[in-house]
Parts: C-alpha cells; sequence; structure tokens
C-alpha cells in the first residue's frame, strides 16, 4: 500500500467516524482564517475566530450587514466573489457555511488535499473538528462537545455549567494565577510548590476566597 493512499485512508469520513475527538485548546492569534460564506450562520461562527487574534478572510458574493460592518472596520477581510480552490493558499483553518450543500462538500475536498483543517457548518461528516458550547469566565473555558451529535444537548449543558460556574470563578481563576507566578518566583523544592498548588486550588481555599470577596457562588444557593 502507497503512502499517499494510506493518507487518503486515514483521511476519510468513514476513519474519522471511528476514532474520539482530541479535545484541545487553539492559539489563532496571527493564523490565517478562512470563512466560506457570509449569511447568517457564518456570521454566528465568525466572532471566536476575531476573539481568538486569528486574520480572518471572507468569500461569499453577499454578506450580512454585520459582516459588511465587520469588514469596514478592518476587523476582517471580505472578497466580493465565489470560492475557489486558490482561496485555500496559506490557510490553516477553514470554515465552510454557504446555503449549498455541494459547494460546502467541494470546499471541504480542497481542504482535505491541502491540509487545512476544516469545519462545513451542520455537516458533521465533513469536518476535522467541531464547535463546542462553552462556557467563559476569564482564564476559565470549559467545552463541551457532543461531536455533532445534538447540540442543543450541549447548549443544554452549558447552561447548567454556567450556573454552577458563575462571574465570581473569573476572580479566583485571576487571583489563583498571580498566586502560582508568586510561588514560582519562591525557592521552593518541586514537591513542595505542587503541594501549595493543590491546596491553593482545593474547595476550601475556593470558599474561604469567595467569602473574603463577599461573594456568593450560585452553585451554594442549590
Amino acid at each position: 500500500m502507497s503512502l499517499n493512499h494510506s493518507r487518503k485512508s486515514l483521511s476519510s469520513s468513514s476513519s474519522r467516524e471511528k476514532h474520539t475527538l482530541f479535545p484541545i485548546f487553539l492559539k489563532l492569534a496571527g493564523r490565517h482564517c478562512l470563512v466560506v460564506g457570509a449569511g447568517k450562520t457564518a456570521e454566528e461562527k465568525i466572532p471566536t475566530l476575531l476573539a481568538g487574534g486569528a486574520t480572518v478572510a471572507i468569500v461569499a458574493p453577499a454578506a450580512t450587514p454585520k459582516i459588511q460592518s465587520w469588514a469596514r472596520d478592518e476587523k476582517l477581510f471580505w472578497t466580493k466573489k465565489r470560492f475557489d480552490s486558490r482561496d485555500l493558499d496559506g490557510v490553516f483553518l477553514t470554515v465552510i457555511a454557504t446555503s449549498s450543500k455541494a459547494v460546502n462538500r467541494a470546499a471541504f475536498q480542497e481542504a482535505q488535499q491541502r491540509g487545512v483543517l476544516c469545519n462545513v457548518v451542520r455537516d458533521r461528516a465533513y469536518c476535522d473538528f467541531y464547535y463546542p458550547a462553552v462556557v467563559r469566565r476569564g482564564p476559565l473555558q470549559i467545552a463541551i462537545s457532543t461531536a455533532g451529535h445534538s447540540g442543543a444537548l450541549a447548549q443544554r449543558l452549558r447552561e447548567e455549567l454556567e450556573y454552577q460556574f458563575g462571574p465570581e470563578w473569573e476572580s479566583l481563576l485571576r487571583w489563583l494565577g498571580e498566586a502560582r507566578s508568586s510561588l514560582y518566583d519562591d525557592p521552593l523544592s518541586p514537591r513542595h510548590r505542587r503541594t501549595m498548588l493543590h491546596k491553593l486550588a482545593s474547595r476550601k481555599t475556593q470558599e474561604k476566597m469567595f467569602r473574603r470577596w463577599g461573594l456568593s457562588p450560585k452553585s451554594n444557593k442549590r
């Protein structure tokens, strides 16, 4: 079996579905990301790319007023045209969100050939990655994925976790970050430092700090 044939087999949709997802938090700052399509669906996917610091390019014959506004403000680059394979030159990650299933899948195949990470929105068999439901509390991010099986369930779980992990957790995480930096500045043994880090992250310390700050975690009200 040739190496090229092996790669094609590994990249097939059926092969991908047999494996578990690899959970990572990806740094997109300075990366070139392409969104194909500029309707409401694409509009929903763009903010997280911008928040991650990606350089975002859009290709679509028409765009929503919001996307046009982002383009005028130079938050992203919109080219008023239909997609062709050259749009993927130098791209790290792409999100495909046109109203044409044929165009979406053709764009996915082009991305596969170029080794570009690709998500075809609402077509789980044509995705290298999925958008998770995310709870954000400053540095704390909790991501939930159902591997494309039920976005509705992921959203429900996110809402429950948002209740459990309220805004007070951002304060806790920032305090822990400062405490961690101080510990690494001190000449402690690795074992002692590890013990202290786990003590700081304990529930007992968490509740003590919340009381000190006059915060009332929602999770304690249930």
